[in-house]
């Protein structure tokens, strides 16, 4: 029997999360699917993938703003298969949080998705990835060095998550591969910008369009399978717009 490598997304359950977990399986992936809510899109992902491949795909709730749910999270994780290979962490909130009206549990929510999270994360699964030879996969953005306005603490966040992912690279090797991928447009957020502030950002991309949920999906598929010699590495998945 082939034994498929392992890989746990956060935030897998919908979005840019549910295509990199489709993305995975295809390429011979077993793929572990965290979700905080989303249950039902969970469970439908999931099955949809266990009719693929059958045995292939769990879905598991974690409130990754609570250490003791991380701990949980990654014993949940190598229950299925008693392995894990590769972690992508993808689940992030993201919202403004304008100088004079942020409220602190706006600060921890979004400090501990982007930045806390994936520290403890790495901390708790850094033994079996070690296992494996195994890899982290940080999603980023281009707002890590570019600001945003008015959304100042999701910014400093992801700078943070940034600086993480090279420290960690160096604390982690030789047998942990960690790198990051930083985004661009790549789907209009839940509140939808004007259409002419939709304009106005497909203006500054040099390839003039949006991204699409896929090209993130082959460039973690690209760091985690076909390199073994990048690590510590942000890549910018943008259309040119960091430029």
């Amino acid at each position: 029997m082939q034994e498929h490598k392992v890989a746990l997304v956060t935030g897998g359950a919908q979005r840019v999360g549910a295509t990199l977990c489709r993305h995975l399986h295809a390429a011979g992936y077993n793929v572990l699917i965290h979700y905080r809510q989303s249950a039902e899109a969970a469970s439908k992902l999931a099955k949809e993938l266990n009719t693929i491949r059958p045995g292939s795909a769990h879905g598991i709730p974690a409130d990754l703003l609570k250490i003791k749910d991380i701990d949980r999270l990654i014993k949940a994780a190598l229950q299925p298969w008693q392995r894990l290979d590769l972690v992508v962490n993808n689940a992030s909130s993201f919202y403004p949080t304008k100088v004079g009206e942020t409220k602190e549990d706006e600060w921890n929510d979004l400090i501990g998705s982007n930045m806390k999270a994936p520290f403890f994360i790495a901390q708790y699964a850094a033994k079996e990835l070690a296992k494996q030879q195994g890899c982290i996969i940080n999603i980023v953005d281009i707002h890590a060095e570019k600001p945003l306005q008015e959304h100042s603490v999701y910014c400093a966040a992801k700078a943070g998550l940034a600086m993480l992912t090279r420290s960690l690279a160096v604390e982690l090797a030789p047998n942990i591969r960690v790198n990051g991928i930083a985004p661009g447009a790549i789907l209009w957020p839940a509140n939808e910008p004007s259409e002419e502030n939709k304009q106005k950002i497909i203006s500054e991309i040099p390839l003039q369009r949006l991204g699409e949920p896929i090209d993130i999906a082959k460039t973690v598929l690209f760091l985690a399978r076909d390199t073994r010699y990048i690590t510590g590495q942000i890549i910018a998945v943008d259309g040119g717009r960091s430029l």
